[in-house]
């Protein structure tokens, strides 16, 4: 950041030293390498049509087409990841926002002119695809050509594959809309801190000041932020709304029972999944209510509002790291995993993995981008007052490092591995660098800070993403039912929700049903189950590995090595937790229990 008198203000990009930034070379060197391949797929796009009607012909014929497809898709995705990651670096760039653009469109033009191929492979008769999938020649995408096998009750026919394919660009105009409104067009104005600093108000900065130890600070920054939401809810609830009556148009017509079935369907994985999480969750709630209790309690307050449950109970434990300290602390905490995912993970964050700073533009959050052809990416908003941040770092490094070892040991078409399990390595992370922080911790107030950071992290992984699930199965439901998606339904199906599991005790400010339109993975809908199933998940495995010897290291890094080549829950058998039961939910919820016991008596 830059500072002019007593004003703080966000770098432009083109300010930022190359050495905080990511280096895309290993995707392209330059604009032009984008373009000569993007240029070579759009040329190959006509090939697809050379293919419609003979896919069943022969096993020869099926075999190259899925190699023509196979290599169609590797180039795409190279030029996919590269111009999202431009695009993240400054949303208000427009020749990053045209190349994004463009590829969508691209991507929109091949899906069409590949809409034939799951009809027709789901015409084939089962007798003919079952001697296709016994040949040798197919060996390597019989499993590629098992999981299309499964769509079919679900796949319609070819003119309506085409008109569905079309719709694709259509389709994400809300979540367009609502991006391009959060994240470019939305202005909140500036704070000053304890420190009497001025600063830019904005997403990246916002946790930051609600871990201000002044709570007029906290309150001021909750108010600033959320009046900028209650200006434009209408426009919000427009866009969500937009996006949910998207997934119940696509699940009705491709014959589903609901929108929730839909999005599950991909992993296999059945919707009881979804509700014993759901149900866990509920049945502890009871535990969620006494740790904030004993927050208000531990921090003086006689009333507990939402912009008090970030700042850390002990406030003035002071955790300050740089990036260097941070990426230290991460390689140390891991070192169970072995010097391969310790080395590997050390040249990439101390090189240029990771985009590593704030900047005007910027999206916000963090994420990791992995592919097949280029080094695993790392979004990065750091902030060194921040100790959250470091354990963003080590949780993004954990979807990274998924990605590395599932690309150097699956091929394209079974490596990407599913977000249902890439929240299982991300979380892991953070679990053993909880683990290395409370064995280095010097005294009782540090032990109960780290522990204060395990609860909120807990609390905020398992319980408020559980909510934002439960938010998302009603509101899809209401759409299901007819029931209009406006302002005030939409509020008051967010109010219920915070009221149970926040708790009779909790003050719920009004502006807090705004959240409901602010969260950006609401338009990927039925995705935020992945974290708390996926933490529960890492609980279980960490102590596994950490209590375990070798084999047990072996299992996790099998599961890391194994992308897609098998079912998600079946990959998370192998490495030992079984997630068709509730145990591990309530496993993890246990030890929130638990833990809350022990910083109650710490402090």
């Amino acid at each position: 950041m830059t500072t002019t008198a007593a004003t703080t203000k966000l770098p432009l990009r083109s300010e930022v030293p190359a050495e905080d930034c990511w280096d895309l070379s290993s995707l392209y060197e330059n604009d032009e390498g984008w373009q000569a391949d993007f240029d070579k797929v759009a040329g190959q796009i006509d090939r697809f049509e050379t293919y419609q009607g003979r896919l069943g012909e022969s096993v020869d014929t099926l075999l190259e087409f899925l190699t023509f497809d196979l290599e169609v898709d590797r180039v795409a995705e190279r030029l996919g990841t590269y111009a999202f990651l431009r695009t993240s670096e400054d949303q208000g760039d427009s020749d990053h926002q045209a190349r994004k653009l463009r590829f969508q469109n691209l991507v929109m033009k091949a899906s069409q002119a590949a809409s034939f191929v799951r009809p027709e492979l789901l015409a084939i008769e089962p007798e003919t695809m079952d001697k296709f999938l016994a040949d040798p020649k197919l060996a390597d995408f019989k499993l590629q050509l098992e999981r299309i096998v499964r769509y079919r009750p679900h796949t319609l026919t070819d003119r309506e594959e085409r008109l569905l394919a079309m719709q694709g660009e259509m389709s994400g105009a809300a979540g367009n809309a609502f991006r391009q409104l959060n994240d470019a067009d939305l202005k909140f104005g500036e704070l000053t801190d304890e420190n009497g600093r001025t600063i830019e108000l904005s997403h990246a900065t916002f946790s930051q000041f609600l871990q201000s130890p002044k709570r007029e600070i906290r309150k001021a920054a909750f108010d600033q932020y959320y009046d900028v939401f209650d200006n434009h809810r209408n426009t919000l609830a427009a866009t969500l709304a937009g996006s949910i009556q998207r997934d119940v148009y696509y699940a009705r017509a491709r014959n589903y029972e609901s929108s929730l079935e839909a999005s599950l369907f991909p992993d296999n994985v059945p919707t009881t999944v979804y509700d014993n999480l759901i149900s866990a969750v509920r049945d502890s709630l009871p535990a969620v209510h006494h740790y904030l209790d004993v927050r208000r309690r531990k921090m003086g307050l006689t009333d507990l509002h939402h912009y008090d449950t970030y700042v850390p109970i002990l406030s003035d434990v002071k955790k300050h790291h740089t990036w260097d300290q941070a990426v230290e602390v991460i390689l140390e905490s891991l070192a169970p995993l072995g010097s391969e995912y310790v080395g590997t993970l050390e040249s990439g964050l101390r090189g240029r993995w990771s985009d590593r700073y704030p900047n005007r533009g910027k999206q916000s959050g963090a994420f990791s981008c992995g592919s097949f052809d280029g080094d695993p990416f790392i979004l990065m908003n750091f902030k060194e007052e921040v100790l959250n941040d470091v354990f963003t770092l080590a949780h993004e490094a954990g979807h990274s490092m998924h990605s590395w070892y599932s690309a150097s040991h699956q091929p394209f078409q079974y490596y990407n591995y599913t977000i249902f399990v890439a929240e299982v390595a991300s979380t892991f992370n953070e679990q053993l660098l909880t683990a290395h922080l409370l064995e280095k911790a010097t005294d009782d107030t540090e032990r109960a800070y780290l522990i204060n950071n395990e609860l909120d992290g807990l609390r905020a992984t398992v319980v408020r993403q559980t909510m934002f699930a439960e938010f998302e199965k009603r509101t899809h439901e209401m759409a299901e039912a007819g029931e209009p998606l406006t302002v005030a339904s939409m509020r008051a199906a967010y109010r219920e929700l915070l009221d149970a599991y926040f708790g009779p005790e909790f003050v719920v400010d009004e502006a807090l049903e705004l959240e409901c339109f602010r969260i950006p993975h609401f338009y990927r809908a039925f995705y935020v189950y992945k974290y708390a199933t996926g933490l529960s998940a890492a609980v279980a495995l960490s102590r596994r590995v950490l209590g375990g010897g070798e084999a047990e290291l072996n299992d996790y890094l099998d599961f890391l090595r194994g992308g897609c080549s098998q079912d998600p829950l079946d990959l998370l058998k192998g490495a030992g937790v079984d997630m068709t039961q509730p145990a591990a939910v309530k496993t993890t919820l246990d030890h929130f229990a638990d833990l809350t016991k022990q910083l109650d008596e710490l402090i």
